[in-house]
Order: structure tokens, then C-alpha cells, then sequence
């Protein structure tokens, strides 16, 4: 496996790692809402920093991905 792989590899699984927490973020702020019987103003605002969490996993691992794209582009 060369170099270039290895790098790939990594920046694919970082997105995946994202999208993971992503699924994850969603089903704990869920979750939690429920359990707690908070109000719907409640679970919208968990479920918002859920996203937002989400988002800044996938906009990193998409960083890394283009990182290494650039360095072997070069």
C-alpha cells in the first residue's frame, strides 16, 4: 500500500467518523429529550447543537480529506 493510499484511507475514515457522530449526536440529543419530557423548544435546541456538532465533525474530516488531496496533488 503506498503512501497516497494510506492517506486516502485515513481522510475516508475520518468522514466516516463524521458521519458516525453525525448519527450519533442525533440519537443522544433524541434521546435524551424524550427522556427528560422536555418541551419541544428543548428537544429543537438539542437536536440544533446535535447538527451543529455534526456538521463541524464532517467540515473537519472533509478539511483533512482535502489536505491530503492537495499534498498529492502537488
Amino acid at each position: 500500500m503506498g503512501i497516497a493510499d494510506q492517506f486516502k484511507d485515513k481522510a475516508q475514515e475520518l468522514a466516516d467518523q463524521g458521519q458516525k457522530k453525525m448519527k450519533d449526536g442525533k440519537g443522544q440529543a433524541q434521546g435524551q429529550a424524550q427522556r427528560q419530557g422536555q418541551s419541544q423548544d428543548r428537544r429543537q435546541d438539542a437536536s440544533d447543537r446535535a447538527r451543529q456538532a455534526s456538521e463541524q465533525g464532517r467540515d473537519r474530516a472533509q478539511g483533512a480529506a482535502d489536505d491530503v488531496r492537495e499534498k498529492f496533488d502537488r
